[in-house]
């Protein structure tokens, strides 16, 4: 077991790469022990070998968050090697289905609820007793979708918009863990590559070109500025935040954020 005595240790999911690679990052440079979870073994272990060159000791977990007993297994080998628990980021998310309700197939559109929803439920779930321990936080990454209805994206807003709620259920239920959802603004990921390249098989022209021109004109986030108010978050989150969907530029948590990692990983 690696000694974690006075140090936090922070389970990431979709850890693999964009978003949750970076927010992994931030909390290395931080002092936290990992846990990084993604269904690709290789990324992970690619992420993992950068992390250790900054000196820390991450722990792989190839994981589909889908599943209710790998996220059971997540937890049981987190704890095997660092003895604690006191965050979770549920980073890993899907946008898949881009189809029509009508056109939809259904066994995608479940899918994308096992990943966006049940995925961090099951997580939350299988960790909740040792997140108890150390009156531990849990970061849902959400979505601007969550609040919108965009056309062929009816999965991945409904699981967003469920996810939120989720969020503050728990807060209500669990007075002593501190639970929110966070936007983190458009980011430069493989989901937006994604949405550029099989969007306009399937949406209105218009949506379709909104995804090319905000690649185009330069106005997608770099994921290591959004991945900062994550990281922060997940370790330093106020009480009172519990259960609110904030904005990862919000004041209160960017100026924070950069407070406590400074302005650049490396």
């Amino acid at each position: 077991m690696t000694n974690m005595k006075n140090t936090p240790v922070v389970i990431i999911t979709g850890a693999s790469r964009g978003l949750g690679a970076a927010v992994a990052a931030w909390l290395v440079k931080a002092g936290a022990g990992v846990t990084l979870v993604a269904r690709s073994e290789t990324d992970l272990k690619r992420v993992a070998e950068d992390l250790g060159r900054a000196g820390a000791d991450p722990l792989v977990c190839q994981a589909d968050i889908s599943d209710y007993d790998a996220c059971c297994r997540v937890v049981e080998k987190t704890m095997a090697h660092f003895g604690r628990i006191d965050a979770l980021v549920n980073n890993a998310g899907i946008v898949q289905p881009i189809a029509s309700i009508a056109d939809g197939d259904p066994v995608q559109w479940r899918y994308n609820l096992e990943v966006n929803l049940l995925g961090p439920f099951y997580l939350i779930r299988a960790a909740i007793s040792q997140l108890r321990v150390r009156r531990g936080r849990i970061v849902n990454v959400s979505s601007g979708a969550a609040n919108l209805a965009l056309e062929t994206l009816s999965a991945y807003c409904t699981g967003k918009a469920a996810l939120n709620h989720l969020t503050r259920v728990l807060a209500a239920e669990e007075p002593g863990l501190t639970a929110i959802s966070v936007r983190p603004g458009v980011v430069d990921t493989p989901m937006q590559t994604y949405l550029r390249r099989e969007g306009p098989k399937a949406m209105p022209a218009e949506q379709a070109a909104y995804y090319r021109q905000i690649k185009e004109q330069g106005e997608l986030e770099p994921p290591e500025i959004p991945a900062r108010a994550i990281a922060w978050l997940a370790l330093h989150a106020p009480r009172q935040f519990s259960g609110r969907f904030l904005d990862y530029n919000d004041v209160h948590i960017s100026s924070k954020a950069l407070e406590v990692f400074g302005e650049k990983l490396t």
